[in-house]
C-alpha cells in the first residue's frame, strides 16, 4: 500500500469518528497500519492542515484543508448532471419514458425527464412539477430512505387516492417502505395513473445518504406481456452506477 493510500485511510478512519475524532491508538487499530508509519504521515497530515491534532485529548480531528477541498467538490456537484447520462441510458433501454426525481420538504420534484418524441400520452412527470411520496415509485424510495420523522408526518396525514390502487393505509405503507429499502427498489403498480407501471430506485450521494430517484415509467400491457424483471434491473443497475458517479 503506498503512502498516498495509507493517509486516505488514515483520514478516513479519523473524520468517520465525527467531531470527537481519534487518538493515536484507535487511529492503529482502526486502519492497521503500522505504528511507525502511522506517527509520521500523521505529523504530516497535521502539518498541511489536512488533520489537526489537539494537545490536550490527544485526539485528531478533520483540518481546514479537507474542509476547502469539501466544499469545493460539492459547489461543483451536479445531481442532475451526473446522473443524465444514467438516465439516457435507461431509456435506450426499453425506450420507455426515464425520469429523475429528488426530495423537495413534504414532496418529490421532477428535475429531469426523457421520453421519445413519438410518445402520446402526457404524464404527470414534467420536469419541475411535484409528486406525491406515497402514491409514486420514486416518491416512494425518497420517503423509504428519509428521516422518521418526515414518515410519519406523512403517514399521519389523509393519503389520496389517485386510483383504485394507491395506498391509502399508513400501515400498509410503512410495510411498502420497509420493502423498498430491503428491495432497493420500489413499484408504482398503476397507483398514480391508471394502465401505467413504474419501477424506481435510489442513486446515493457524496454523503451516503440518498441524493435522488431514477425510474422507468410504462404501459400495464408492457409488464402483462414480458414481465418486468429487465426494468427492475436495469433501473437498479443504472441508479447502482449512478451513484458510483457521483
Amino acid at each position: 500500500m503506498s503512502a498516498l493510500s495509507k493517509g486516505f485511510k488514515i483520514i478516513d478512519a479519523v473524520t468517520t469518528a465525527g467531531k470527537a475524532g481519534l487518538p493515536f491508538a484507535e487511529i492503529v487499530q482502526a486502519t492497521g497500519l503500522p505504528k511507525a508509519s502511522t506517527h509520521r504521515l500523521l505529523k504530516e497530515l497535521v502539518e498541511i492542515s489536512a488533520l489537526t491534532h489537539d494537545e490536550q485529548s490527544r485526539h485528531y480531528r478533520g483540518g481546514l484543508l479537507l474542509a476547502r477541498i469539501g466544499a469545493s467538490v460539492t459547489s461543483n456537484y451536479d445531481f442532475r448532471e451526473t446522473a443524465r447520462p444514467y438516465l439516457q441510458q435507461l431509456h435506450d433501454a426499453f425506450g420507455h419514458v426515464a425520469t429523475l426525481g429528488i426530495l423537495n420538504d413534504d414532496a418529490g420534484v421532477y428535475i429531469d425527464k426523457i421520453e421519445s418524441s413519438s410518445f402520446g400520452l402526457r404524464l404527470h412527470s414534467e420536469i419541475g412539477k411535484s409528486f406525491p411520496l406515497h402514491s409514486t415509485a420514486m416518491g416512494k424510495v425518497l420517503l423509504a430512505h428519509s428521516g422518521k420523522a418526515l414518515i410519519r408526518r406523512v403517514a399521519s396525514r389523509k393519503l389520496e387516492a389517485f386510483t383504485p390502487q394507491t395506498i391509502t393505509d399508513p400501515k400498509k405503507l410503512r410495510q411498502e417502505l420497509e420493502r423498498v429499502r430491503s428491495d432497493r427498489y420500489a413499484i408504482d403498480d398503476e397507483e398514480m395513473t391508471r394502465g401505467f407501471v413504474c419501477v424506481a430506485a435510489p442513486i446515493f450521494g457524496l454523503d451516503g445518504c440518498v441524493a435522488g430517484a431514477m425510474s422507468c415509467t410504462f404501459p400495464d400491457y408492457v409488464r402483462q406481456e414480458h414481465g418486468i424483471e429487465s426494468q427492475v434491473d436495469a433501473v437498479c443497475r443504472l441508479a447502482a452506477e449512478a451513484s458510483a458517479g457521483t
